[in-house]
C-alpha cells in the first residue's frame, strides 16, 4: 500500500451518510434481508444506528436486474430502518481483494466509523460470499494503520478499526458462535424479504428459477432461523462467526 492517501470520495458520497454503531457490507442486495435484518432491527429497536453497504450491485443474478434491485434494496432499507444504503461499485463475480477493492472497502470503513462490522458467511454456496468475507476482514485491519492513506472530501481519512467483526450464517450450515434472538422482528424480516421480489419465488414470474427463487427456499429460510433459535430455546435466531472470541461485561446476560 502506499504511503500518500488516495482519492477515493468519487465511491462514497456524502450523502450517503455518516458514522454508525452497526455497518453491514456484503456481497450482495438482499444478502442482509436474508441472514441478518433480524439483528439489525432489534439493534435500531434498542436505539442503535445502521447502515448498509454493498459490494456490488448484483448485477450478475439470475433474475431481475442492477437497476431493478437497487430499487428493492432501498425499499427493504426502509423496512430495516438503516440510515443508509448503497454499493461500491464492484463486479459481481469477478471482484477480488486487490489494491482497489481493498481501498474502497477502506473508505467506506473509516467514513462510517462503525464499532460492529458484519459481513458475509465465511464460505458458502456462492463463492462470492466466501470471497466477499475475506476482502472485509483484510480491509478492516487495514483500516486501522495509519500509514493506508485514503482521501475522503479533500480531507485524509482517519484510521479506524470495527471492534467486532461477524460472519452471516447464509446458505450452506455453519455452527454458530453466537446467536442473536429475533423472535420480535420476525415478521419484518419477512416484510424486507418481500421487498426483493425479483428474486423470490413468484408463481407469475417468467424468468429463470434460480436456487433462491424456488417455492421450497422460504421455508428452507424459516427452518434455518427456527434451528438457530432452538440453540438459545427462542422460536427465531440468527447466527454469526466471529474472527476473534468476544468479550462479555456480565455473563448474567447471556441467553
Amino acid at each position: 500500500m502506499p504511503n500518500g492517501p488516495r482519492r477515493t470520495d468519487h465511491l462514497c458520497s456524502p450523502m450517503h451518510g455518516g458514522p454508525v454503531d452497526i455497518l453491514c457490507i456484503t456481497a450482495h442486495p438482499d444478502d442482509v434481508e436474508i441472514s441478518c435484518a433480524g439483528t439489525l432491527m432489534r439493534h435500531i429497536a434498542q436505539g442503535h444506528t445502521a447502515g448498509l453497504v454493498e459490494l456490488t450491485a448484483g448485477e450478475l443474478g439470475t433474475r431481475g436486474n442492477a437497476t431493478l434491485r437497487r430499487e428493492e434494496a432501498e425499499a427493504a432499507r426502509r423496512v430495516i430502518g438503516a440510515d443508509f444504503r448503497y454499493d461500491l461499485g464492484l463486479p459481481d463475480g469477478f471482484f477480488r481483494a486487490d489494491r482497489d477493492a481493498l481501498l474502497r472497502v477502506i473508505t467506506a470503513l473509516r467514513l462510517h466509523r462503525p464499532r460492529v462490522l458484519i459481513t458475509n458467511a465465511v464460505q458458502d454456496r456462492h463463492p462470492d460470499h466466501g470471497r466477499g468475507a475475506g476482502l472485509v476482514g483484510e480491509a478492516a485491519f487495514l483500516s486501522g494503520l495509519r500509514r493506508v492513506g485514503t482521501d475522503f472530501g479533500g480531507k485524509a481519512q482517519e484510521p479506524w478499526r470495527p471492534v467486532t467483526v461477524l460472519h452471516c450464517v447464509q446458505d450452506n450450515w455453519i455452527a454458530p458462535d453466537l446467536v442473536v434472538d429475533i423472535t420480535a422482528h420476525w415478521s419484518r424480516k419477512l416484510e424486507a424479504l418481500g421487498c426483493f421480489r425479483s428474486q423470490f419465488h413468484d408463481p407469475e414470474s417468467t424468468e429463470p428459477v434460480s436456487p433462491i427463487a424456488t417455492p421450497e427456499f422460504m421455508p428452507f429460510l424459516e427452518g434455518r432461523h427456527r434451528a438457530m433459535g432452538r440453540i438459545i430455546q427462542v422460536p427465531f435466531g440468527e447466527g454469526f462467526t466471529v474472527q476473534r472470541a468476544p468479550g462479555v461485561a456480565d455473563v448474567m446476560q447471556l441467553l
